[in-house]
């Protein structure tokens, strides 16, 4: 199977394609399944152009090629994108039997086009993707995904969604889901688990466990809360962010639970005084901010900057027009 609309990168068989950039050419196997070793995707560069022009809020129509091998159906993830496929939020889903309308033994898919509702807080965003991903019912254990870029307009002025991150089933680092032999809930627990990720059209992405409210990221501006104890018993560390982000990694870890997440806490250091009062310090405490070089960012505590965390290679310490900080791709 191969979607078609919104045309994905560099799919021959669209009604309309922009020019294909240079030095890249038609994929003429569109319909294969992605290698289990190789990228989620088979091309990480766009379109010189958008192929679809969508607004948050209203109807959108994904559609795929006819005469494509439909396997009895599976798991189809509909998601977007700001960091071109990094990161991926689901906004439509269809679990059990997609392409058909119910069970199936056939290769010969009953349903081409699934019509949803772009989610209202979609961010704007002229350079945004839309990305599907298929695990297969029937067959050999394979993974089919299609990524199309797009322009997103919102009059609501949202400049963040939260959705289920977007997973990639019997790829390498992800489970294999194993053949439905009829039982369609096979693997639903996967989606279900997924963990929650926000992103926002600069391209900030950050994974949050499930059914937790989003902390994405500390505001630089003060705040009367990030004050010192001033108690004279144990003193106690201050309430910094709790963040648990893919875009980053630890100076130091530790064996967890959770590795693909990051929290970070705080104690407190000599320079908080002995009778609970604080001393002065350079910062507010909680605050964060980037690095000179860019490499990562810095947490403040009791009034000194700290070097807190350093950005995963390829990505740097960015402030966002909501005057927070991320780690993102140049």
């Amino acid at each position: 199977m191969a979607m078609n609309e919104p045309c994905p990168r560099f799919s021959p068989n669209c009604a309309t394609q922009p020019q294909l950039p240079v030095g890249q050419g038609y994929d003429y196997n569109i319909k294969n399944p992605i290698a289990y070793d190789g990228p989620v995707f088979k091309s990480n560069t766009p379109w010189p152009q958008p192929v679809a022009s969508w607004t948050a809020g209203q109807p959108v129509t994904v559609g795929f090629q006819a005469n494509g091998a439909g396997h009895g159906g599976g798991h189809c993830q509909f998601a977007i994108s700001y960091d071109n496929g990094k990161t991926a939020a689901i906004v439509h889903k269809v679990m059990k039997h997609c392409f058909f309308n119910g069970p199936s033994n056939s290769n010969n898919a009953e349903v081409l086009k699934y019509t949803f509702t772009l989610p209202a807080d979609v961010p704007a965003s002229s350079n945004a993707q839309f990305i599907w991903i298929w695990t297969n019912a029937v067959g050999g254990r394979e993974l089919y995904t299609g990524i199309s870029d797009i322009t997103i307009a919102n009059s609501g002025g949202s400049k963040s969604y939260t959705g289920k991150s977007a997973i990639y089933p019997n790829h390498a680092g992800y489970d294999t889901i194993p053949e439905f032999g009829g039982d369609y809930t096979t693997g639903l627990s996967l989606y279900d688990n997924a963990p929650n990720v926000t992103i926002t059209s600069s391209g900030y992405t950050a994974e949050q466990p499930s059914n937790q409210k989003p902390t994405m990221s500390k505001s630089l501006e003060p705040s009367s809360s990030d004050s010192c104890e001033t108690s004279s018993a144990s003193p106690k560390a201050p309430d910094l962010p709790v963040i648990h982000n893919t875009a980053v990694q630890p100076l130091t870890s530790t064996d967890s639970e959770t590795p693909s997440s990051t929290a970070l806490s705080v104690n407190p250091t000599s320079d908080q005084g002995t009778d609970g009062e604080c001393e002065p310090g350079d910062c507010e405490p909680g605050a964060l901010k980037c690095n000179d070089n860019g490499s990562g960012f810095k947490i403040c505590t009791w009034g000194k900057w700290s070097d807190g965390f350093t950005c995963v290679q390829g990505t740097v310490c960015k402030t966002s027009d909501l005057n927070s900080v991320y780690c993102g791709w140049p």
